[in-house]
């Protein structure tokens, strides 16, 4: 397949120039030794996605020999409660989160680093493996998470029902006239960015994950107004198919959630918008755990989703974006499209990219997470 414009636009925003476009990735370049061991890997990823049973992992273990022991979870919080539980009872070899929370595992001891001259760094796509996203990466001189895919969280509406303001807003989320099906913790940020692009905030939102005392000052401000404004909210969510349910089995207008989930609602009247604001995004990878057993095919499977092939299938099944060059090429039309309508070059470059989190952050965040559902 021809690669999309939208691909191709989203390759220039991350490296910052249109240069290297339709570079092809190098052929997969796989050990004779995970080869030869026909082994086994302890993977702990996302629920939700069937084609990782269905379609990826076989492919994986087509082309190395290697067998996935597939555990999913439901969310990060999930996986980092198993993986502390793993590192006194094994069990887990790698692990799946997103770039702004490794930092709080490996502060908890969790991760070991992973041994680049065993991985293939040039498959990646640009400034998704160096630039600044390769030192958020790295403890030191220690590689210790490499992405698999990368996406955004933004307005999943009703194309009948919603009212989302012009331009569309976070606003909406909020708004007595929808019905909302929200994470917490993301409505909360939704909440404080609202109110920081209105000018009702006595600092930068941003502020909060650098200081936390800024932090309670400012999260204290979008649990107020967000529990005032909780009336509207049918479901909270913390997985993609609980997401789902929001909408097609409880009557949500309106919801702030992963590019997934609108894609997977598309031909239920669903469409997907970024609001004013700049949609959230994320970038996910692997992490290896401090006790893994099975690293040499930890090493295979991660270098083997930086290739086209693999980058395109894993993409492909969390309906999300590619990290390995050459992948753009690979992907289902239909995604491409889905993305392209939802996504143009000014709504690119204001992504808002999820800030580094640390276990503090992350601990407080949860508290006030459990007090807007409790509210």
């Amino acid at each position: 397949m021809k690669q999309s414009t939208s691909a191709f636009n989203r390759r220039r925003f991350l490296q910052g120039s249109a240069a290297g476009a339709g570079i092809l990735a190098a052929p997969a370049i796989i050990s004779s030794k995970a080869l030869a061991s026909s082994g086994e890997l302890n993977f702990t990823g996302w629920a939700g996605y069937p084609a990782m049973a269905e379609k990826v992992f076989p492919a994986f273990t087509a082309a190395t020999g290697i067998t996935v022991n597939f555990t999913e979870q439901p969310d990060q919080d999930t996986m980092f409660a198993a993986a502390k539980v793993a590192l006194e009872a094994g069990g887990i070899d790698m692990i799946e989160p997103t770039i702004d929370r490794w930092g709080g595992w490996n502060s908890n001891g969790l991760l070991a680093a992973f041994d680049p001259a065993k991985l293939a760094m040039d498959n990646y796509l640009p400034g998704l493996a160096d630039g600044a996203a390769g030192t958020r990466s790295r403890d030191g001189e220690n590689l210790m998470y490499v992405p698999s895919n990368w996406g955004t969280e933004a307005l999943v509406y009703n194309k009948e029902a919603a009212v989302l303001g012009d331009p569309p807003s976070l606003g909406a989320l909020f708004d007595a006239a929808n019905q909302a099906v929200l994470r917490p913790h993301s409505a909360l940020a939704a909440m404080g960015r609202w109110l920081d692009a209105t000018g009702k905030l006595p600092r930068p939102w941003l502020d909060g994950y650098t200081d936390m005392g800024a932090m309670v000052e400012l999260w204290d401000i979008a649990l107020a107004a967000a529990v005032a404004a909780k009336g509207n909210v049918v479901q909270f969510w913390s997985g993609e198919n609980e997401a789902n349910a929001g909408f097609v089995a409880n009557g949500a207008t309106v919801g702030l959630c992963w590019d997934s989930t609108g894609f997977n609602l598309r031909n239920d009247g669903f469409g997907y918008a970024a609001p004013a604001e700049g949609a959230f995004a994320w970038h996910q990878g692997f992490v290896l755990m401090k006790n893994a057993v099975n690293v040499d095919q930890a090493h295979e499977l991660a270098k083997w989703v930086s290739t086209a092939e693999g980058a395109a299938l894993w993409a492909t099944a969390f309906s999300s974006n590619p990290v390995g060059k050459g992948a753009g090429d690979l992907l289902d039309p239909e995604v491409a499209a889905y993305y392209n309508g939802a996504f143009d070059d000014a709504k690119l470059a204001a992504l808002w990219w999820w800030p580094d989190q640390s276990a503090e952050f992350i601990a407080k965040r949860g508290e006030y997470a459990d007090k807007y559902k409790a509210s």
